[in-house]
């Protein structure tokens, strides 16, 4: 504590000039156009450099363009404090406690904003950053150059930043050179980094996919055998970090190199039991080329469909074991559904508004077997049809269930009324007897 007190007294007032400087690299050469850049990051970074402090576009935004893909969304780093950014800019608001970041809101579009970062090992700033035995930082608040920055980032090509004032990119890590190198390389010694954040097991799997890049040697050589260091994921940020693999457009290469590295036991409990199965197999990759093409083509993709196909198959097998034991089939159903998602709830914390719609996809497949009476009608109205429809298909085209099923509701959805009550089947259900109302005892004397 003591000595703690008096690095802090002591600490010298300006740092040493860094001996590493990065490598500039002009537009003629980057080729990024300011018009690329959303007009939110670029008056993030004119409001910071205005206040007197830096202000870079930095980042998977700064790679991506490099490579010629369209970001998603653009996260700014400065050498302000939280605080100083939030003074800054009217509309912001600090998070987390994690690792404190602010958010500038302009319109509709949101900037995320770090401050640079130095190094957790600093004691000067032990009170802000907190690491497990394993390695695994827990807390990391601790501010630093740019520089120091960069060297906590985790691969070369997420280390680039772009001043929009001088139209640079800033190059520590020579990253501009793995990307023309189609090279995917962490940044520094690659357990040690692993160990710092486990999740970049899965980031290194994701953007290899995504963007085609070989993951370099050295960066790919201890990830099967550190995968493990999964288990002490927090089950929100797993769930964060799987939902970007599997909507990145890229499902299906990403669930490949899962298995590659062996990463894929353990990420989804279930889905490890589900990939085993041909059936199962064949319905969860039909699921992931279906979210492929949806995002490719610009569509959304809703994550509820996408974790409602990767554990129906246990949901089935719960289900007859259910069954099994007596248990009325609607009854069996919802005991299955709430036992899947309990036991999957302990590694990846699928967030309820997720959970609910995939627990309404579930429940409508056995209605879609009842096409008698109003019914169909009824279920046509279900607000959640269309996915539970596009649901059916795929257990069709799987081999799950009869390709008639889906054709008669694909013909039913579109027929005339005249049409859809000659395709009504027969109501076999037994009636019920209707109870005669018994009179009054009064009523009866009087009769």
């Amino acid at each position: 504590m003591i000595k703690r007190l008096l690095q802090r007294v002591f600490k010298p007032s300006k740092k040493p000039a860094s001996p590493h400087q990065p490598q500039r690299i002009q537009r003629k050469s980057h080729g990024i156009r300011k018009d690329q850049i959303s007009q939110a990051a670029l008056k993030t970074c004119e409001g910071l450099q205005k206040a007197g402090y830096e202000g870079y576009v930095v980042g998977g935004a700064v790679r991506d363009l490099l490579m010629g893909f369209k970001p998603k969304d653009f996260d700014v780093a400065t050498n302000a404090t939280p605080e100083q950014v939030n003074k800054v800019f009217r509309r912001s608001r600090i998070i987390g406690r994690r690792f404190r970041i602010v958010h500038v809101l302009w319109g509709n579009e949101t900037i995320e904003v770090t401050t640079f970062r130095g190094h957790h090992q600093n004691e000067s700033s032990a009170d802000d950053a907190a690491v497990t035995d394993s390695g695994r930082i827990l807390r990391d608040n601790i501010f630093g150059s740019m520089e120091e920055d960069a060297a906590r980032r985790d691969f070369t090509a997420n280390a680039l930043y772009y001043d929009p004032a001088r139209e640079e990119v800033l190059d520590f890590h020579h990253g501009v050179a793995d990307i023309k190198a189609n090279l995917l390389r962490i940044i520094g010694e690659p357990k040690t980094r692993y160990r710092e954040d486990p999740v970049r097991l899965l980031r290194a799997v994701r953007l290899s996919a995504k963007l085609g890049l070989k993951i370099e040697a050295a960066t790919q050589k201890p990830i099967s055998e550190l995968a493990d260091l999964l288990q002490d994921v927090s089950p929100s940020r797993l769930f964060d970090e799987m939902l970007k693999l599997f909507l990145s457009g890229h499902a299906m290469e990403s669930i490949n190199a899962l298995r590659a590295q062996h990463l894929h036991h353990g990420l989804l409990p279930l889905l490890d039991v589900v990939l085993e199965q041909p059936l199962g197999e064949r319905f969860v990759m039909l699921s992931l080329e279906n979210t492929d093409r949806r995002i490719e083509s610009g569509k959304s993709s809703n994550p509820s469909f996408l974790f409602a196909t990767l554990l129906w198959h246990e949901v089935l097998v719960a289900w007859k074991k259910f069954k099994d034991q007596g248990e009325h089939p609607i009854p069996a159903l919802h005991l299955a559904m709430n036992q899947v998602i309990d036991i999957q709830a302990g590694k990846l914390a699928i967030h309820n508004r997720y959970v609910s719609t995939m627990k309404e996809i579930w429940s409508m497949q056995p209605r879609f077997e009842q096409r008698a009476g109003k019914r169909p009608y009824a279920l046509l109205t279900h607000p959640r049809y269309r996915a539970g429809y596009d649901f059916l298909l795929l257990r069709c085209e799987s081999g799950e269930i009869s390709q008639e099923l889906g054709d008669w509701w694909t013909e039913f959805a579109d027929a005339s009324t005249e049409r859809r009550t000659q395709m009504l089947l027969p109501d076999n259900a037994p009636k019920k007897r209707r109870r005669r109302k018994r009179k009054p005892a009064a009523a009866q004397q009087h009769a």
